[in-house]
Protein backbone atom coordinates (compact mmCIF):
# COMPACT_ATOMS: atom_id res chain seq x y z
CA UNK A 1 0.00 0.00 0.00
CA UNK A 2 2.92 2.60 0.78
CA UNK A 3 4.39 1.80 -2.49
CA UNK A 4 1.30 2.42 -4.48
CA UNK A 5 0.69 5.60 -2.12
CA UNK A 6 3.90 7.01 -3.30
CA UNK A 7 3.65 6.30 -6.84
CA UNK A 8 0.70 8.10 -7.24
CA UNK A 9 2.17 11.62 -5.33
CA UNK A 10 3.81 13.09 -8.57
CA UNK A 11 0.51 13.88 -10.57
CA UNK A 12 -0.92 15.77 -8.01
CA UNK A 13 2.23 17.61 -7.47
CA UNK A 14 2.14 18.73 -10.83
CA UNK A 15 -1.04 20.36 -10.30
CA UNK A 16 0.48 23.85 -8.75
CA UNK A 17 2.74 24.38 -11.85
CA UNK A 18 0.06 23.79 -14.30
CA UNK A 19 -1.73 26.69 -12.24
CA UNK A 20 0.96 29.19 -12.48
CA UNK A 21 1.72 28.33 -15.84
CA UNK A 22 -1.90 29.37 -16.88
CA UNK A 23 -1.41 32.54 -14.16
CA UNK A 24 1.25 33.67 -16.63
CA UNK A 25 0.20 32.98 -19.04
CA UNK A 26 -3.06 35.13 -18.24
CA UNK A 27 -0.77 37.69 -17.07
CA UNK A 28 1.47 37.99 -20.08
CA UNK A 29 -1.83 37.99 -22.28
CA UNK A 30 -3.29 40.79 -20.21
CA UNK A 31 0.13 43.13 -20.26
CA UNK A 32 0.38 42.59 -24.51
CA UNK A 33 -3.55 43.53 -24.50
CA UNK A 34 -2.59 46.42 -22.27
CA UNK A 35 0.22 47.33 -24.22
CA UNK A 36 -1.74 47.19 -27.84
CA UNK A 37 -4.67 49.28 -26.37
CA UNK A 38 -2.47 52.16 -25.07
CA UNK A 39 -0.47 52.07 -28.51
CA UNK A 40 -3.67 52.54 -29.95
CA UNK A 41 -4.85 55.24 -27.73
CA UNK A 42 -1.66 57.23 -28.39
CA UNK A 43 -2.29 57.24 -32.33
CA UNK A 44 -5.46 59.09 -31.66
CA UNK A 45 -3.68 61.73 -29.53
CA UNK A 46 -1.68 64.23 -30.41
CA UNK A 47 2.65 63.91 -29.89
CA UNK A 48 4.48 64.26 -26.93
CA UNK A 49 7.31 62.78 -25.58
CA UNK A 50 7.46 58.94 -24.59
CA UNK A 51 6.22 57.84 -21.02
CA UNK A 52 8.15 56.20 -18.36
CA UNK A 53 6.27 52.64 -17.54
CA UNK A 54 3.72 53.71 -14.37
CA UNK A 55 5.19 57.09 -13.61
CA UNK A 56 4.35 58.85 -17.41
CA UNK A 57 6.65 62.19 -17.98
CA UNK A 58 7.03 62.67 -13.73
CA UNK A 59 9.63 59.71 -13.51
CA UNK A 60 12.08 62.20 -11.75
CA UNK A 61 9.82 63.07 -9.05
CA UNK A 62 10.43 59.85 -7.46
CA UNK A 63 13.96 61.05 -7.09
CA UNK A 64 15.83 63.04 -3.92
CA UNK A 65 17.03 66.08 -4.75
CA UNK A 66 20.25 64.85 -4.60
CA UNK A 67 20.18 62.64 -7.53
CA UNK A 68 17.92 64.72 -9.78
CA UNK A 69 20.66 67.59 -9.67
CA UNK A 70 23.12 65.14 -11.82
CA UNK A 71 20.14 64.22 -14.79
CA UNK A 72 20.33 61.03 -13.95
CA UNK A 73 17.62 60.14 -16.60
CA UNK A 74 18.98 61.50 -19.96
CA UNK A 75 17.13 62.96 -22.28
CA UNK A 76 15.82 60.30 -24.88
CA UNK A 77 16.79 60.96 -28.27
CA UNK A 78 15.92 63.90 -30.22
CA UNK A 79 13.69 65.32 -27.13
CA UNK A 80 16.78 67.67 -25.98
CA UNK A 81 16.73 68.59 -22.53
CA UNK A 82 13.92 70.88 -21.95
CA UNK A 83 13.11 68.91 -18.56
CA UNK A 84 16.42 70.43 -17.15
CA UNK A 85 17.73 73.92 -16.18
CA UNK A 86 21.36 74.40 -16.75
CA UNK A 87 22.46 73.24 -13.12
CA UNK A 88 20.99 69.93 -14.00
CA UNK A 89 17.72 70.30 -11.48
CA UNK A 90 14.41 69.80 -12.84
CA UNK A 91 13.35 72.65 -15.03
CA UNK A 92 10.52 75.17 -13.92
CA UNK A 93 6.92 73.57 -15.42
CA UNK A 94 6.20 76.64 -17.64
CA UNK A 95 9.67 76.47 -19.13
CA UNK A 96 9.94 72.52 -19.46
CA UNK A 97 6.07 73.68 -21.27
CA UNK A 98 7.62 75.94 -23.48
CA UNK A 99 10.48 73.53 -24.59
CA UNK A 100 7.76 70.44 -25.34
CA UNK A 101 5.70 72.70 -27.56
CA UNK A 102 8.77 74.44 -29.34
CA UNK A 103 9.26 70.11 -30.14
CA UNK A 104 5.71 69.18 -31.28
CA UNK A 105 3.69 72.03 -31.58
CA UNK A 106 0.72 74.10 -29.80
CA UNK A 107 -1.21 70.68 -29.08
CA UNK A 108 0.90 68.10 -27.28
CA UNK A 109 0.41 65.69 -24.90
CA UNK A 110 2.05 64.30 -21.81
CA UNK A 111 1.38 61.65 -19.60
CA UNK A 112 1.11 62.04 -15.50
CA UNK A 113 1.58 58.06 -14.56
CA UNK A 114 -1.23 56.13 -16.49
CA UNK A 115 -3.65 59.55 -17.11
CA UNK A 116 -3.00 61.31 -20.51
CA UNK A 117 -2.85 65.40 -20.78
CA UNK A 118 -3.27 67.65 -23.64
CA UNK A 119 -1.56 71.03 -23.32
CA UNK A 120 -2.64 73.90 -25.50
CA UNK A 121 0.06 76.33 -25.92
CA UNK A 122 -1.26 78.96 -28.03
CA UNK A 123 -3.48 81.60 -27.96
CA UNK A 124 -5.27 80.53 -31.15
CA UNK A 125 -5.53 76.73 -29.68
CA UNK A 126 -6.94 77.81 -26.31
CA UNK A 127 -9.67 80.28 -27.80
CA UNK A 128 -10.63 77.26 -30.32
CA UNK A 129 -10.92 75.14 -27.24
CA UNK A 130 -12.49 77.54 -24.77
CA UNK A 131 -14.58 79.98 -26.98
CA UNK A 132 -15.33 77.79 -30.05
CA UNK A 133 -15.97 74.55 -28.49
CA UNK A 134 -16.66 75.74 -25.42
CA UNK A 135 -19.61 73.18 -24.46
CA UNK A 136 -17.16 70.40 -25.04
CA UNK A 137 -14.40 71.55 -23.43
CA UNK A 138 -16.79 72.73 -19.62
CA UNK A 139 -15.86 70.06 -17.57
CA UNK A 140 -12.61 69.82 -15.73
CA UNK A 141 -10.69 66.47 -15.49
CA UNK A 142 -10.88 64.24 -12.81
CA UNK A 143 -7.71 64.89 -10.81
CA UNK A 144 -7.07 62.79 -7.43
CA UNK A 145 -5.36 65.84 -5.64
CA UNK A 146 -8.03 68.34 -6.75
CA UNK A 147 -11.05 65.96 -5.67
CA UNK A 148 -9.24 65.52 -2.38
CA UNK A 149 -8.91 69.37 -1.83
CA UNK A 150 -12.05 70.59 -2.87
CA UNK A 151 -14.21 67.85 -2.60
CA UNK A 152 -15.27 68.58 -5.91
CA UNK A 153 -17.13 71.46 -4.79
CA UNK A 154 -16.87 74.93 -5.25
CA UNK A 155 -17.18 76.75 -9.15
CA UNK A 156 -13.32 76.59 -10.49
CA UNK A 157 -12.72 72.91 -9.87
CA UNK A 158 -16.36 71.24 -9.37
CA UNK A 159 -17.59 69.05 -11.98
CA UNK A 160 -19.78 70.46 -14.62
CA UNK A 161 -23.55 69.17 -13.98
CA UNK A 162 -26.71 70.66 -12.83
CA UNK A 163 -25.01 71.17 -8.94
CA UNK A 164 -22.12 73.76 -10.52
CA UNK A 165 -24.86 75.57 -12.92
CA UNK A 166 -27.02 76.56 -9.99
CA UNK A 167 -23.64 77.34 -8.00
CA UNK A 168 -21.87 79.42 -10.73
CA UNK A 169 -25.04 81.09 -11.75
CA UNK A 170 -25.54 82.82 -8.05
CA UNK A 171 -22.31 83.57 -7.77
CA UNK A 172 -21.99 85.22 -10.93
CA UNK A 173 -25.09 86.95 -10.36
CA UNK A 174 -24.16 87.89 -6.85
CA UNK A 175 -20.46 89.18 -7.38
CA UNK A 176 -21.99 91.21 -10.74
CA UNK A 177 -24.10 92.57 -7.67
CA UNK A 178 -21.26 93.75 -5.89
CA UNK A 179 -19.02 95.33 -8.90
CA UNK A 180 -17.74 92.42 -10.79
CA UNK A 181 -17.16 93.41 -14.21
CA UNK A 182 -18.92 96.68 -13.88
CA UNK A 183 -17.67 100.25 -13.80
CA UNK A 184 -18.50 100.34 -10.18
CA UNK A 185 -15.90 98.45 -9.30
CA UNK A 186 -13.43 100.68 -10.28
CA UNK A 187 -13.72 103.07 -7.37
CA UNK A 188 -12.60 99.93 -5.52
CA UNK A 189 -9.26 99.32 -7.44
CA UNK A 190 -8.61 103.06 -7.70
CA UNK A 191 -8.92 103.10 -3.86
CA UNK A 192 -6.17 100.00 -2.99
CA UNK A 193 -4.16 101.15 -6.25
CA UNK A 194 -3.45 104.41 -3.58
CA UNK A 195 -1.77 101.98 -0.60
CA UNK A 196 -0.35 100.02 -3.90
CA UNK A 197 1.41 103.45 -4.46
CA UNK A 198 2.48 104.40 -0.57
CA UNK A 199 4.17 100.70 -0.21
CA UNK A 200 5.95 100.98 -3.85
CA UNK A 201 6.71 104.85 -2.61
CA UNK A 202 8.74 103.45 0.16
CA UNK A 203 11.17 101.58 -0.77
CA UNK A 204 12.99 104.92 -3.08
CA UNK A 205 14.97 104.00 -5.36
CA UNK A 206 16.13 100.39 -4.10
CA UNK A 207 14.97 97.50 -5.73
CA UNK A 208 12.53 95.46 -4.43
CA UNK A 209 9.97 92.59 -5.02
CA UNK A 210 6.63 93.86 -6.25
CA UNK A 211 4.73 90.25 -5.87
CA UNK A 212 3.96 90.47 -2.04
CA UNK A 213 2.33 94.39 -2.86
CA UNK A 214 0.49 93.31 -5.69
CA UNK A 215 -1.06 89.94 -3.91
CA UNK A 216 -1.87 92.43 -1.22
CA UNK A 217 -4.11 94.82 -3.54
CA UNK A 218 -5.72 92.20 -5.52
CA UNK A 219 -6.81 90.32 -2.44
CA UNK A 220 -8.13 93.40 -1.05
CA UNK A 221 -10.71 93.73 -3.68
CA UNK A 222 -11.74 90.30 -3.48
CA UNK A 223 -12.01 90.54 -0.28
CA UNK A 224 -13.77 93.83 -0.85
CA UNK A 225 -16.74 91.68 -2.60
CA UNK A 226 -16.82 88.19 -0.52
CA UNK A 227 -15.79 89.63 2.95
CA UNK A 228 -17.02 92.98 2.46
CA UNK A 229 -13.18 94.71 4.47
CA UNK A 230 -10.27 95.31 3.00
CA UNK A 231 -7.22 94.30 5.03
CA UNK A 232 -3.96 96.32 5.84
CA UNK A 233 -1.26 95.92 4.67
CA UNK A 234 0.66 94.87 7.57
CA UNK A 235 -2.19 93.06 9.23
CA UNK A 236 -0.07 89.86 10.96
CA UNK A 237 -2.86 87.55 9.89
CA UNK A 238 -3.80 88.68 6.21
CA UNK A 239 0.29 88.22 5.84
CA UNK A 240 0.28 84.71 6.88
CA UNK A 241 -2.58 83.98 5.32
CA UNK A 242 -1.51 85.29 1.69
CA UNK A 243 2.23 83.31 2.35
CA UNK A 244 0.28 80.46 2.80
CA UNK A 245 -1.86 80.73 -0.33
CA UNK A 246 1.76 81.15 -2.68
CA UNK A 247 3.08 78.52 -0.51
CA UNK A 248 0.09 76.03 -1.36
CA UNK A 249 0.00 76.89 -5.25
CA UNK A 250 3.87 75.78 -4.88
CA UNK A 251 3.26 72.51 -3.46
CA UNK A 252 0.07 72.05 -5.88
CA UNK A 253 3.18 72.06 -8.85
CA UNK A 254 6.00 70.67 -6.81
CA UNK A 255 7.14 67.61 -8.44
CA UNK A 256 6.80 65.00 -5.39
CA UNK A 257 2.91 66.46 -4.34
CA UNK A 258 2.29 65.52 -8.15
CA UNK A 259 2.92 62.05 -7.24
CA UNK A 260 -1.11 62.26 -5.30
CA UNK A 261 -2.32 62.26 -8.96
CA UNK A 262 -0.52 58.84 -9.32
CA UNK A 263 -1.28 57.46 -5.85
CA UNK A 264 -3.46 59.16 -4.04
CA UNK A 265 -2.32 57.65 -0.96
CA UNK A 266 1.27 59.44 -0.74
CA UNK A 267 -1.07 62.76 0.24
CA UNK A 268 -1.63 61.03 3.81
CA UNK A 269 1.96 60.74 4.45
CA UNK A 270 3.58 61.79 7.60
CA UNK A 271 6.52 63.50 6.49
CA UNK A 272 8.21 65.73 3.34
CA UNK A 273 6.46 67.97 1.83
CA UNK A 274 2.99 65.96 2.06
CA UNK A 275 2.75 66.60 5.79
CA UNK A 276 3.82 70.35 5.30
CA UNK A 277 1.03 70.60 2.23
CA UNK A 278 -1.54 69.27 4.54
CA UNK A 279 -1.07 71.59 7.33
CA UNK A 280 -1.18 74.86 4.83
CA UNK A 281 -4.64 73.28 4.08
CA UNK A 282 -5.61 72.94 6.98
CA UNK A 283 -4.51 76.95 8.46
CA UNK A 284 -6.45 78.44 5.11
CA UNK A 285 -9.37 76.38 6.12
CA UNK A 286 -9.19 77.90 9.60
CA UNK A 287 -8.97 80.98 8.18
CA UNK A 288 -11.68 81.01 5.69
CA UNK A 289 -14.27 79.23 8.39
CA UNK A 290 -13.66 81.65 10.90
CA UNK A 291 -14.85 84.14 8.30
CA UNK A 292 -18.35 82.38 7.76
CA UNK A 293 -18.79 81.76 11.50
CA UNK A 294 -18.49 85.60 11.55
CA UNK A 295 -20.42 86.61 9.31
CA UNK A 296 -23.06 84.12 10.39
CA UNK A 297 -23.21 85.50 13.75
CA UNK A 298 -23.24 89.43 12.97
CA UNK A 299 -25.85 88.32 10.18
CA UNK A 300 -28.16 91.09 9.45
CA UNK A 301 -31.38 90.20 6.66
CA UNK A 302 -31.93 93.48 5.82
CA UNK A 303 -28.63 95.19 4.90
CA UNK A 304 -26.51 92.06 3.81
CA UNK A 305 -22.83 93.49 3.42
CA UNK A 306 -21.01 91.05 1.09
CA UNK A 307 -21.23 87.81 -1.00
CA UNK A 308 -20.96 85.61 2.33
CA UNK A 309 -24.22 87.17 3.52
CA UNK A 310 -25.85 87.25 0.48
CA UNK A 311 -25.01 83.85 0.24
CA UNK A 312 -25.82 82.56 3.67
CA UNK A 313 -29.42 84.11 3.20
CA UNK A 314 -30.33 82.43 0.18
CA UNK A 315 -28.90 79.03 1.94
CA UNK A 316 -31.47 79.68 4.66
CA UNK A 317 -34.09 80.41 2.12
CA UNK A 318 -33.25 76.96 -0.25
CA UNK A 319 -33.38 75.35 3.16
CA UNK A 320 -36.89 75.93 4.02
CA UNK A 321 -37.74 74.45 -0.04
CA UNK A 322 -35.34 71.51 -0.09
CA UNK A 323 -33.44 70.44 2.82
CA UNK A 324 -31.39 69.03 0.65
CA UNK A 325 -29.97 71.66 -1.40
CA UNK A 326 -26.50 72.18 -2.39
CA UNK A 327 -26.45 75.41 -0.69
CA UNK A 328 -25.19 75.24 2.29
CA UNK A 329 -21.97 76.94 4.80
CA UNK A 330 -20.12 73.73 3.39
CA UNK A 331 -19.95 74.28 -0.17
CA UNK A 332 -19.99 78.25 0.71
CA UNK A 333 -16.37 77.57 2.20
CA UNK A 334 -14.78 76.02 -1.06
CA UNK A 335 -16.75 78.97 -3.24
CA UNK A 336 -14.78 81.20 -1.00
CA UNK A 337 -12.01 79.13 -1.64
CA UNK A 338 -12.22 79.32 -5.20
CA UNK A 339 -12.53 83.33 -5.16
CA UNK A 340 -9.61 84.06 -2.51
CA UNK A 341 -6.81 81.35 -3.96
CA UNK A 342 -7.82 81.33 -7.78
CA UNK A 343 -9.17 84.71 -8.20
CA UNK A 344 -5.62 86.30 -6.22
CA UNK A 345 -3.24 83.92 -8.02
CA UNK A 346 -4.33 84.27 -11.39
CA UNK A 347 -5.16 88.16 -11.25
CA UNK A 348 -1.63 88.91 -9.69
CA UNK A 349 0.19 87.07 -12.33
CA UNK A 350 -0.89 88.88 -14.99
CA UNK A 351 -0.13 91.96 -13.28
CA UNK A 352 3.40 90.93 -12.31
CA UNK A 353 4.23 89.59 -16.14
CA UNK A 354 2.57 93.38 -16.93
CA UNK A 355 4.87 94.85 -14.91
CA UNK A 356 7.73 92.99 -15.88
CA UNK A 357 7.04 93.32 -19.18
CA UNK A 358 6.88 96.92 -19.13
CA UNK A 359 9.90 97.60 -17.01
CA UNK A 360 12.01 95.71 -20.12
CA UNK A 361 10.62 97.45 -22.80
CA UNK A 362 9.96 101.50 -21.61
CA UNK A 363 10.51 102.62 -25.11
CA UNK A 364 6.62 101.13 -25.04
CA UNK A 365 5.64 103.24 -22.35
CA UNK A 366 4.53 106.41 -24.29
CA UNK A 367 2.88 109.15 -22.02
CA UNK A 368 -1.28 109.04 -22.51
CA UNK A 369 -2.15 112.23 -24.20
CA UNK A 370 -4.91 112.66 -21.73
CA UNK A 371 -2.35 113.25 -19.09
CA UNK A 372 -0.48 115.81 -21.25
CA UNK A 373 -3.44 117.71 -21.53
Amino acid sequence: MAAVDCAEEPPSSLAPDKVRAAMLGAAGLLLALWWLLGRRTLQRLPPGPKPWPLVGNFAFALLPKRLQVHGVFPPRKKEGNCDRAEDGRPAPMHVLLTGLAKMYGSIFRMDLGSRHVIVLSDFEAVRDALVTQAEVFSDRPSMPIVAILTEKKGVVFAPYNPVWKKQRKFSHSTLRHFGLGKHSLEPKIIEEFKYVKEEILKHGEEQFNPFPIIGNAVSNVICSMAFGRRFDYDDAEFKNMLNLMSRALEFSLNSQVLLVNICPWLYYLPFGPFREFRQIVLDITAFLKNIIKQHRESLDAQYPRDFIDMYLLHSDEEKKINGESSFNEDYLFFIIGDLFIAGTDTTSNTLLWSLLYMSLHQQEQSPSPHLEA
